[in-house]
């Protein structure tokens, strides 16, 4: 399922042709993805315009100059693919479409269906169940060393599964923990209330940079995720830790391999003698 960087790397490439344009027509294809659609979604979106789009958590929102706000989920093969000029025909799998002005269309495609769609006002959209529970922005100003030293203070579960806590923080996945973890030189096991103070602070520059490199290399691309522009996203190349089990660390001067665990059902990849 796309990551922060991921979300993050589609909103950016969505900007050009959605953020201030109206949306002409929206043709939906189906009544529902993992949830049902909200009702008369196709007359809701047309002829409105998208005042903003911007990125809570995992979810594209995409505020309308009618007061409502779409939520976008990708779930764990949903796509959101650009054309402009001569439009290629609709695909099975093609479930909503946006025809913009200036020629663009916007199609979301999701093979297993796992994505979602939601619309609401948009001053109650950060009561929707869907954000109201989630922790602050990794890369926003709420997010900082005071905060994450409060939350972890006391906490018995291991660090890893923690961090992948959404109340906690918003928009950290899988990936990124383990590869934070590695730079960190924590154990993926280690319970996040025996961390020091000063280790924890300097998990949040860790977790920036791993994260602002992610989006710069436009996500990661494992199995279905493409960028909006069809493009693959190029961060896995510089996997340090995730899925390179067995293969030699890569941390100056350390000669052990890279090992895999389960925890809470998600693969763990970590160095065990650079991860204390």
């Amino acid at each position: 399922m796309p990551e922060l960087p991921e979300v993050e790397t589609v909103r950016r490439g969505l900007i050009p042709v959605m953020e201030g344009k109206q949306i002409m027509r929206a043709d939906v294809s189906r009544p529902d993805l993992r949830w049902p659609f909200p009702e008369k979604m196709a007359e809701r979106l047309t002829g409105k315009m998208i005042e903003r789009l911007r990125r809570r958590s995992k979810y594209i929102l995409a505020d309308l100059d009618s007061g409502e706000t779409l939520l976008i989920h990708l779930g764990m093969s949903g796509r959101m693919m650009i054309s402009t000029g001569e439009h290629a025909d609709t695909q099975k799998h093609d479930h909503v479409v946006f025809h913009m002005q200036d020629d663009a269309r916007v199609v979301f495609n999701d093979t297993r269906r796992f994505g979602a769609m939601d619309m609401a006002p948009t001053e109650i959209m950060p009561a929707h169940k869907l954000l109201a529970s989630l922790g602050p922005e990794p890369l926003g100003n709420e997010f900082d060393e005071p905060y994450l030293v409060g939350r972890l203070k006391d906490k018995n579960s291991p660090i890893k599964n923690v961090l992948l806590d959404q109340r906690i923080i918003a928009g950290l996945g899988n990936i990124y923990v383990c590869e934070v973890l590695l730079r960190a030189g924590v154990s993926p096991t280690k319970k996040a209330g025996q961390l020091s103070a000063a280790k924890v602070r300097t998990l949040v520059p860790i977790i920036r940079d791993v994260l602002g490199e992610a989006i710069e290399s436009g996500g990661s691309s494992l199995k279905d995720y493409r960028q909006a522009d069809g493009e693959l996203g190029y961060f896995q190349h510089s996997f340090r830790a995730y899925g390179r089990e067995g293969e030699p660390c890569v941390t100056n001067g350390c000669k052990s391999k890279i090992q895999r665990i389960v925890q809470a059902g998600r693969s763990t990849f970590y160095c065990a003698q650079c991860q204390r």
